[in-house]
């Protein structure tokens, strides 16, 4: 996962140094070379190999309010949706959180179910590197499980934390990782999974070199997430 090093080839050579004395001939050097364009730096992984995540919740169980997924949103390396879903409850539902993410009882009464759902996003999951934020949350509510090394989650990412004075055991919000470090508000409308989604890929893309050197040395640049979700994770 660590970043590749960045090289550019932008030097040109000066007629003196090919043994001709500059001036000395109304000719061009033939040995004159003109600046090669810089190159960008090699990818650790095709942008096919990822997909970011994210899912509005509603609650069940009023006694403690456990979430369940309501809609999931998936999208591609450069941002454009290539899944986005209602579910239908399995549990009756005791708060639609409506005021936070819009949802009304209508918007699920007719939606898919949940297995079939599940089944969908866990096919276009498969073999991909999963982006996103505090990607156990998600995990659990689509009861699914993904490799540990195939994960790039912003809420773990310890350079992040380090940068802005957190704590190492500490989450972020994604809100704040977004302003804090590319200076833009997200959320002004209330919780939307196209629009988490596309600013953990935005994160994970501004240190996508970085972020790959560290795992391509052998190291990784996560914390661990929560232990109660430990099952998410293989």
């Amino acid at each position: 996962m660590a970043p590749s090093s960045t090289h550019s080839a932008g030097s040109s050579t000066s007629s003196s140094s090919s043994g001709f004395r500059s001036g000395s001939s109304s000719h061009s050097s033939p040995f004159s070379t003109t600046p090669l364009p810089n190159r960008k730096p090699a990818r650790a992984f095709a942008p096919s190999k990822f997909i970011a995540v994210g899912v509005q919740v509603v609650h069940f169980n009023p006694a403690v309010r456990l979430p369940m997924v309501a809609r999931v949103t998936l999208v591609d390396y450069k941002g454009f949706v290539v899944y986005d879903k209602f579910v239908r409850p399995t549990q009756p539902v005791c708060d639609y959180r409506t005021a936070q993410t819009g949802l009304q009882p209508r918007d699920l009464a007719g939606a898919p179910e949940f297995r079939e759902v599940r089944f969908e996003v866990s096919m276009l999951l498969r073999d991909r590197i999963i982006v996103g934020h505090s990607l156990w949350h998600f995990l659990s509510v689509m009861e699914l499980s993904h490799p540990a090394i195939d994960t790039r989650d912003t809420a773990l990412f310890l350079p992040f934390r380090k940068s802005l004075k957190y704590k190492s055991h500490a989450v972020v919000p994604l809100n704040t990782l977004v302003l804090k470090l590319m200076n833009r508000q997200i959320g002004c409308n209330g919780e939307i999974a196209v629009e988490d989604a596309r600013a953990a890929l935005d994160l994970y893309r501004s240190c996508e070199q970085t972020w790959e050197g560290i795992v391509k040395s052998g190291a990784w640049p996560c914390a661990l997430p929560p232990a109660a979700y430990g099952n998410c994770f293989t």
